[in-house]
């Protein structure tokens, strides 16, 4: 056991060493060959170790004056390669160069920091300065045609109903895939005007053209833009010429989708529901038209609930005061000999009759509590009912029966009122 155990550390050294990653850089313009004035090349960069990375690399920046240089992206190719027999596993960068001059350009030496495992220690790697030259060509200032390896100029159609009416709309989209060119110098197809439609152009899509494994191609556009029918009849949209330029010969080519022919009926278009409907249904009245008579009268009203929102106040106060009036003079009336006179009409009309009120009435109206201080105001007739009505109630000697008794509807004059000093018979008992 002991001689193992020192066997092993004896070859740990070994171990350790052998244990030590190889890393490698490789480089490359796509393509290698002179290009024209307007063209991409790409510069794909190739990070190689034959264990695994720890941490993402480090990219280095690339600047060449006379040249638009796009870096690469986040995303990097996965790479599973043999050298020498040897198994390497690796990250590609693609960096996008568009040159703006026709000349040569010298690609410095770029140094890459990577990370591989089982090492915790950075480690950089240079590559190889590059060059490629750029050609030009007559009339390269004023040129709008893009420079590309290939060009596909595809079109599709499609219309919101079949067959077509008057009203109708037909969207034509346009695709634009160029490999080896940059997106941005695309220029956009024409999408002209044509009698018996109203355009509407959408806005284009551009973006670059991926390989599917992180790298990029090329640049690729779309263009579409909708056509509504506004008479019937045979109409044609037509065809559509899209001109760029090899990235290696500098020839002019053509690329064309051809025209459509379309044929639309006189039928109108009908929308499948009621808009007015819908907004009935949803609580919503349709659009009002006001005149000037109403608009007059609805400042008439706003200024009128202008005017009671700034008095609510005086209103209320005036409101009190009219109830605290109806209250006083209700209070009056309930305390006025007319009030004790009708009810003294409404009791001598019982059976058995009732004299509360009647003396309550003599009191208000004479200010004495008997009814000989009134006798006087009673007419002769009434005043004998009431004897009557008195002396076979509370007389010794019981009466046949009792007389009805009745008053008039209005009191007598008040003679009391203007001479409260005479009274007649005795002095109130216990007032």
């Amino acid at each position: 056991m002991k001689r193992l155990c020192a066997w092993l550390l004896a070859c740990l050294p070994t171990l350790v060493l052998a244990a030590d990653p190889e890393v490698r850089v490789d480089q490359r313009l796509v393509p290698d060959t002179p290009i024209m004035l307007g063209a991409t090349v790409s510069l794909e960069v190739d990070l190689l170790v034959d264990t695994w990375f720890t941490d993402a690399p480090v990219l280095p920046a690339l600047e060449l004056p006379g040249a638009v240089v796009q870096p690469p992206a986040g995303e990097a190719q996965h790479l599973n390669r043999q050298i020498d027999g040897k198994p390497f596993f690796g990250l590609r960068y693609t960096y996008q160069i568009t040159p703006q001059a026709a000349q040569r350009f010298q690609i410095p030496a770029l140094a890459f920091q990577v990370t591989p495992g089982p090492a915790s220690t950075p480690v950089t790697l240079t590559s190889q300065p590059l060059t490629f030259e750029v050609k030009g060509q007559a009339g390269e200032a004023g040129s709008a045609q893009p420079v590309a390896q290939s060009l596909s100029f595809t079109q599709q159609v499609e219309q919101s109903h079949t067959p077509l009416r008057v009203g109708d709309s037909i969207t034509r989209r346009l695709h634009i895939e160029a490999p080896g060119a940059q997106a941005m110098l695309l220029h956009p197809p024409e999408l002209v005007e044509v009698q018996g439609f109203k355009r509407y152009l959408q806005p284009p899509a551009v973006k670059p053209l991926s390989d599917g494994r992180g790298g990029i191609l090329g640049g690729q556009r779309d263009d579409s833009a909708s056509y509504v029918i506004t008479s019937p009849g045979k109409h044609t949209l037509p065809a559509i010429a899209y001109s760029w330029r090899d990235a290696t010969t500098g020839e002019l080519h053509q690329a064309k989708v051809p025209e459509v022919i379309l044929q639309a009926s006189a039928v109108s278009y009908q929308a499948p529901f009621s808009i007015s409907d819908d907004l009935r249904a949803m609580g919503h009245q349709a659009r009002l038209r006001v005149g000037g008579q109403g608009l007059l009268l609805a400042v008439c009203l706003l200024a009128f609930a202008l005017l009671a929102w700034t008095g609510r106040a005086r209103g209320r106060r005036a409101w009190r005061q009219f109830q605290a009036w109806r209250a006083r003079r209700r209070q009056a009336w309930l305390d006025s000999p007319a009030y004790a006179w009708k009810l003294a009409r409404q009791q001598c009309a019982q059976s058995p009759a009732r004299l509360d009120a009647l003396y309550l009435w003599a009191r208000r109206s004479s200010g004495n509590y008997t009814l000989a201080t009134v006798e006087g105001q009673i007419p002769g007739v009434k005043r004998n009912r009431l004897l009557a009505c008195f002396r076979s109630r509370y007389g010794v000697s019981e009466a046949a029966g009792q007389s009805a008794l009745t008053l008039a509807s209005q009191p007598p004059a008040n003679q009391y009122a203007q001479h409260p000093g005479e009274g007649h018979g005795l002095k109130p008992l216990n007032p």
